[in-house]
């Protein structure tokens, strides 16, 4: 769920940002289109980093295991 998450999120920043389709205009009165593009590229990236770098660590991660008598 993670990294598709995060492509989403950059793709739909994309479409916002480059002003691929356009919105109505009721919704563009109320909020900036390129402006949440933005955020939305943002945010995607850092999810998809963050998503590769647990997971480095998630294989990197060793456990032993010890029985006492």
């Amino acid at each position: 769920m993670g990294i598709g998450v995060g492509i989403l999120l950059l793709v739909i920043g994309l479409i916002l940002v480059t002003g691929a389709i356009d919105l109505p205009e009721t919704v563009t009165d109320v909020m900036d289109a390129e402006l949440v593009g933005w955020i939305c590229l943002v945010v995607g990236v850092l999810s998809i980093v963050l998503v590769l770098v647990m997971n480095r660590q998630r294989t990197r991660t060793t456990h032993t295991e010890r029985r006492d008598r």
